[in-house]
């Protein structure tokens, strides 16, 4: 029998997990769910740029998720608790969950009463929630994670992605505040409309995966101003104006740095990369150059996780729990 999914969610992300998703065979997209005006009563496919798909998509929540799927993916916001209720209407449906959302991929230590909430409800329901993507949920926790299978000890670890945020869609060029002034940078930081969320949750399966007891967990946020005039398919940046930004997450132990993750988005990135460094037992260096992309990446973590996630016990995961596999069908 396929699999039968609801999509949650038919953003821009959304969008990309579905057109993954119609190709694996062993799936069948039986509902979609989204409230834009724009979105609501047209076809799926018609919504995500596929050929039709014979599913309507709905902004009654409820009714789509009565109709029993085995996985909703779920992909409408950064913050845990803005998805709280969204999340536990899916797992009281009877539905395992694997969301986009960024807080979701470690909420223990920012939300630890939510997070407990969400795993006794779905312990009770007999189902697994996992938050997970391209970051956090792989290039900066659980590649890091893996790469350390071959180190007897591990001391120290450093992760630097440089994304090139020229690629990448609208929203994303407009939360890095691609084209701001450094003032309008920073009040938009201050007001938390600027920033890349999960990076700390990153810190953090970091930590938990190598079992360091991190005490402090902290992150800074700059502006990266643009060297030359730059243009994209949305939005033109002038020489001085803010192309992007700069955050680095930080694990303290035992008052040392164990954990440095620095990330830097921003339009006009001359040489993207993913470089992991563990310094221990042995040493170990890994690049990636030209970055791993994130958009496509995201969709493909996303439905590439799905049955391992129902392998998975019930309750709410993290991708320390799961291992990395690519899945050609369920």
């Amino acid at each position: 029998m396929p699999l039968r999914i609801i999509q949650y969610g038919v953003g821009p992300i959304g969008s990309a997990i579905v057109r993954v998703l119609r190709e694996r065979m062993g799936a069948t997209i039986i509902g979609a769910i989204d409230i834009a005006p724009d979105k609501v009563g047209r076809d799926l496919g018609d919504v995500v740029g596929t050929s039709p798909l014979g599913v309507i998509v709905s902004d009654r929540a409820d009714e789509v998720l009565a109709r029993k799927a085995d996985v909703v993916v779920h992909s409408t916001s950064s913050y845990f608790e803005h998805v709280f209720d969204q999340l536990l209407a899916c797992v009281r449906a009877g539905a395992h969950v694997v969301s986009t959302c960024e807080e979701l991929a470690y909420p223990f230590r920012k939300y630890p009463e939510l997070a407990r909430r969400l795993d006794e409800e779905a312990k009770a329901a007999g189902v697994a929630v996992l938050g997970t993507g391209v970051n956090p949920g792989f290039v900066m926790d659980k590649l890091v994670l893996t790469l350390a299978t071959v180190c007897q000890r591990i001391e120290r670890v450093s992760v630097r992605r440089v994304v090139d945020a020229s690629q990448r869609r609208l929203p994303l060029q407009r939360k890095i505040g691609a084209g701001m002034t450094v003032e309008e940078f920073r009040e938009a930081v201050e007001a938390g409309r600027i920033r890349h969320v999960g990076l700390p949750e990153s810190v953090a399966l970091i930590a938990d995966g190598l079992g360091l007891k991190v005490e402090t967990i902290s992150e800074t946020i700059e502006p990266i101003l643009a060297e030359e005039d730059v243009t994209t398919e949305y939005l033109h940046v002038r020489k001085g104006q803010v192309a992007g930004v700069r955050q680095i997450g930080r694990g303290l132990a035992d008052g040392h740095e164990r954990i440095h993750l620095d990330l830097q988005m921003y339009v006009g990135a001359k040489e993207p990369v993913d470089e992991i460094r563990l310094f221990g037992t042995p040493d170990l260096c890994a690049r990636i150059p030209g970055g791993t992309h994130g958009d496509l990446a995201t969709a493909a973590v996303v439905v590439n996780s799905i049955p391992l996630l129902m392998q998975a016990p019930p309750g709410l995961r993290t991708v320390v729990d799961l291992p990395v596999r690519f899945v050609a069908a369920f």
